[in-house]
């Protein structure tokens, strides 16, 4: 099967792959619904702006569905309108992670077969985050989806240090359990704080000389591999993503390495 027919393998019946557009009721009609706040006060002014502000995303028709008033001078809205503008999907190149997902036996076995020791390695959310739901989904025994976390692996050492870890803690941490890998889990996003706190860690790791023999690994809702290779990192996880296969890819990385 060649690209174009698995891409349209992918798609409803009669979607053209170059001219793809958000379907409301019907195919191709581009009907979509945004949300959002303004920070002025409900009235009839604040609804045209709220029309206009969607006009100014390049929707047409837009219509007000819902509005409330929010208080302090805010104002929320919920409005359908129109994209007339479409995407070409056949031409759209993601960076994916190439990897095979293992079993959890499967995964333990490798380890002890090719390394020979298990695999320590060492997580947290780092910065001012305090959110854990990510890290102890991957890392926690009772894991996440069905699938047991890392602590449950015998050939994996797993250390959670938990939220709001300063990178200079995850660092030192890492240097003296010697980690072959770091997990590091991002949920708060505001003004791209995750950027930059994954771009210095990584940053400090290449500064220490260990940058090619600890395996490093990111994840949250608004991570994916693409911008996790842009940050200097081996992988990304993005939500939903499970510890089996954070596990396949830490334990073939780091066998790799060795």
């Amino acid at each position: 099967m060649n690209s174009k027919q698995s891409d349209k393998a992918k798609m409803a019946p009669n979607v053209d792959p170059h001219a793809v557009l958000p379907y409301g009721d019907t195919l191709n009609d581009g009907l979509v619904q945004v949300s959002f706040s303004l920070p002025v006060a409900l009235s009839p002014e604040a609804t045209e702006a709220a029309k206009r502000t969607c006009i100014q995303m390049g929707l047409k028709e837009p219509s007000v569905y819902h509005q409330a008033d929010l208080g302090h001078g805010f104002s929320y809205y919920i409005v359908y309108g129109k994209l007339t503008k479409p995407v070409d999907f056949a031409r759209i190149v993601v960076p994916k992670l190439q990897e095979t997902v293992a079993s959890f036996d499967e995964i333990n076995d490798r380890i002890k077969r090719k390394l020979g020791r298990r695999i320590v390695v060492i997580g947290a959310c780092t910065g001012s985050d305090a959110h854990t739901v990510g890290i102890d989904a991957i890392m926690n025994m009772k894991g996440y989806k069905g699938e047991y976390g890392l602590e449950r692996y015998p050939q994996f050492e797993a250390h959670n240090l938990g939220s709001q870890v300063p990178n200079e803690v995850l660092l030192r941490r890492a240097i003296e359990l010697k980690a072959d890998a770091i997990l590091v889990s991002q949920i708060v996003t505001q003004k791209d704080v995750h950027l930059s706190n994954l771009a210095e860690l990584a940053d400090m790791l290449e500064a220490q000389g260990l940058r090619e023999r600890v395996v490093l690994v990111c994840g949250g809702p608004r991570i994916n591999h693409e911008i996790a290779l842009e940050l200097g990192y081996d992988a990304g996880f993005g939500a939903g993503s499970s510890p089996t296969q954070v596990a396949s890819f830490v334990a073939d990385e780091v066998i790799r390495r060795h």
